[in-house]
């Protein structure tokens, strides 16, 4: 059932809604073998109240578990193509993994930096 995999990492990328599709590109593209999404809802300090009712921005989360050196190049990926000063507005952060259940890890493939390195 548990499977030792080494050090892992879940990476959580939140980005403005109609995005999530774009970043799962680029996180496939970094070598993540696949990913959740989830909506949701933000309400940071500056949230907009329109006759009475506060309208919050809608947001997705994407949520990647990737090894350590896949999530480093996921999170660089993310930044790059769809971080905060992109209309994706996209900030990730990631967090350890101690333990595995029902998931098989797949090996990514070598990203093109890897390939173009060898």
């Amino acid at each position: 059932m548990e499977e030792q995999i080494g050090k892992v990492r879940v990476v959580y990328i939140i980005v403005n809604a109609g995005h999530a599709d774009e970043v799962t590109e680029i996180i496939r593209s970094a070598g993540a073998g696949g990913a959740t999404i989830m909506n949701a809802r933000g309400e940071g300090a500056l949230h907009e109240v329109f006759m009475g009712i506060t309208v919050d921005a809608e947001k997705e989360i994407i949520l990647c578990v990737a090894p350590d050196k896949i999530a480093d190049q996921v999170m660089s990926a993310v930044k790059e193509r769809a971080g905060i000063k992109t209309p994706a507005h996209g900030v990730c952060f990631s967090m350890p993994v101690d333990r595995v259940v029902g998931m098989n890890l797949i090996p990514a493939k070598p990203t093109e930096k890897e390939e173009h390195n060898a």
